[in-house]
């Protein structure tokens, strides 16, 4: 049995694979690890944490016992996670899932031996609270059925595991049996069935399986204090995922292997939607550092207004407008009252309280502590997020979807907390932590988000006070061209204060406030991979080491920031240049289409959390431009 002993390095995320119900994330590893897994919601406290620290924080692995893995894969258009086991004996296939679509939280692993005869063994750690709470353990009968399962439980949470019986501690053999195809018949020998409870460190067990031979486990949540419910049928379960999933993805056309690779990330992204509330988190996962063994480890469990705004535009652009307004009825219930009480990001279901927290007892992933959960960035203000709602509002608009009484209203007081907060100073789009600065990104949004209220009045024949927010326009359009550009650098910069560049400058012209090809965007395109970009072609986000972000270390670069210099290159004419850029950051996906939030080129690794909605939207952005799909409408005034 695997002991994984501490101090052994991190698995590397290329090696993850991504599950979702369309509540929850997890994250199963190449050798059948689960790692990461929040029930019921992303944003939820871990029952498996091992991905922070190692095995004893919680997981549930299943693997052929002498066996290697030859092949994963997604099944077709599907979350549906398939991995192929040859050992000298056999060949066993390993299906894992959740099921959307249900009122309850299940974790689905179905074991199928295919050819020769193969022994399976697992490896459960249920460990809840992020690995603050050791469950009581215990056989039960299940209401429904009256066989066996087991009932875990600690504080507030319960896991019940029906399924072919683990046993605490010591693995032991199963023998093939009459009948053993058929779930819940088949159990450890051995099993004492007087067992009545006890605090389980580790649940093992090994069956032995023979061509045609299949097992199902499935792991279901529920509050502890009440009776669980009943799992799901494994078979009817798959077949009502598999559906949903190709169901959902059925009007996106795929021609060639980057159509795969833009299919794959629209799921993704729908993937990180919460089917009930309609919010969108940013990664399903908290503290996967920005630099190994560093400081800028961040939880991105919530929903950030811009980086929800912008998928909403990703998905609008490829025609999938109910997600959009799922998204629009979160914005109006998230944001309800007062403007002035406006934040960047808030909870799946629109919470508002996010407090950062620090979980010491966790190593983190390569050592890189602290692990966090909540997000303190919660209290910045930030210039940008407003304008990037405005235009995804703007895009549904143009998507043909009427605005009522209630989405009308609420960007009106959108613009109303811009006007309260106009030369207000801000974090910037990367939420740093130093003292807040006039950032250009920041400056452009506001500008794009009085542009955008002054053409739903003059093109959509909405009311407003149309002549004061064009006067706001135009004075930030004068501000920015007199503060944010220097001259004599041909470029603009990050800030008003510094004359230093930033890659969020790449996204001026998607706003329209500038042309891709004007000689000004030109110039600073130039001094972005002058200053930003690596010999590899990667880009930076900003040099850290001018101490604006008020943290220590370094950061490896972020993928969405290259994307947007390939729809740069590509909107410019840099066709050539585009379609190689393009190419190399595809190899930077993992083999099943994932991207995490950056890369270090110098290890060949995915850093930061993972999968990350930023920088699969980045990827589809710059896939559409390379291959010319249109853009939607903006004002170049």
């Amino acid at each position: 049995m695997d002991t994984d002993p501490a101090g052994t390095p991190s698995t590397p995320l290329e090696d993850y694979a991504l599950l979702s119900d369309l509540h929850t994330g997890p994250l199963v590893s190449r050798d059948g690890s689960i790692d990461w897994l929040c029930f019921p919601r992303f944003d939820s406290p871990s029952v498996f944490a091992a991905l922070l620290g190692d095995a004893e924080d919680g997981r549930w692995k299943v693997s052929a016992v002498d066996g290697e893995i030859v092949s994963r894969r997604y099944l077709p258009r599907t979350f549906v996670l398939e991995t192929t086991w040859a050992t000298p004996t056999g060949t066993v296939v390993v299906t894992d899932f959740l099921p959307p679509g249900s009122d309850q939280a299940d974790l689905i692993r179905r074991v199928e031996c295919v050819a020769g005869q193969v022994e399976v063994e697992h490896d459960l750690r249920i460990r809840f609270d992020y690995a603050r709470a050791k469950p009581w353990t215990r056989r039960v009968n299940m209401e429904s059925t009256g066989i066996p399962a087991l009932l875990s439980v600690a504080g507030p949470d319960g896991l019940l595991l029906a399924g072919p019986l683990l046993h605490p501690h010591e693995a032991q053999q199963v023998e093939p049996q009459e009948g053993m195809a058929a779930r819940h018949e088949a159990s450890p020998k051995g099993h004492p069935d007087d067992y009545q409870g006890a605090v389980a460190d580790r649940l093992t067990g090994v069956f032995s399986l023979s061509e045609g031979d299949s097992l199902d486990w499935v792991l279901t949540w529920h509050l502890s204090h009440l009776y669980p419910p009943t799992p799901e049928d494994p078979q009817a379960a798959l077949e009502r995922t598999m559906k949903y999933w190709q169901n959902w993805s059925a009007h996106v056309d795929v021609q060639d292997g980057h159509d795969q690779a833009v299919l794959r990330s629209l799921m993704v992204l729908r993937a990180l939607t919460n089917s009930d509330t309609g919010g969108i988190v940013a990664a399903p996962t908290t503290s996967l550092p920005e630099e190994f063994g560093g400081v800028r480890n961040w939880d991105y469990r919530y929903t950030w207004l811009r980086d929800a705004a912008l998928t909403i535009e990703t998905l609008i652009a490829h025609d999938f407008t109910d997600g959009a307004m799922h998204w629009r009825d979160w914005l109006l219930r998230a944001v309800a009252g007062d403007p002035e009480d406006l934040q960047i990001m808030y909870g799946i279901a629109g919470e508002r309280q996010l407090p950062e927290a620090q979980l010491d007892h966790l190593a983190g992933y390569e050592d890189s502590t602290p692990v966090r959960v909540g997000n303190g960035a919660v209290g910045q203000f930030q210039a940008d997020v407003v304008g990037e709602v405005m235009l995804a509002l703007a895009a549904l608009r143009e998507a043909g979807v009427a605005e009522d009484e209630y989405s009308w209203g609420l960007q009106k007081n959108l613009l109303r907390f811009c006007e309260d907060n106009y030369d207000r100073k801000g974090h910037g789009i990367w939420e740093m932590r130093g003292e807040p600065g006039s950032f250009v990104h920041g400056r452009v949004m506001m500008w794009a988000a009085f542009d955008q209220g002054v053409r739903a009045v003059e093109d959509h024949g909405l009311d407003g006070p149309v002549g004061r927010w064009r006067g706001l326009r135009d004075r930030l359009r004068q501000e920015v061209l007199e503060h944010g550009f220097d001259a004599e650098l041909n470029s603009f910069t990050q800030t008003y204060e510094n004359t230093a560049v930033d890659a969020s400058l790449l996204q001026l012209p998607h706003t329209g406030f500038i042309a891709y090809d004007d000689p000004k965007m030109l110039g600073t395109v130039a001094r972005i991979e002058q200053q930003l970009q690596e010999p590899t072609g990667l880009l930076h986000r900003y040099r850290t080491d001018t101490g604006l972000d008020g943290l220590p270390g370094d950061e490896y670069p972020f993928l969405i920031c290259t994307f947007w210099l390939v729809e740069q290159y590509a909107r410019s004419g840099r066709t050539e240049d585009a379609t190689t850029l393009l190419e190399q950051l595809t190899g930077c996906a993992t083999d099943l289409g994932l991207y995490a939030e950056e890369y270090d080129p110098v290890s060949g690794r995915l850093a930061g959390n993972f999968p990350q909605a930023f920088s699969h939207l980045g990827f589809i952005r710059a896939a559409d431009a390379v291959s010319r799909r249109p853009r939607g409408p903006r004002s170049t005034g």
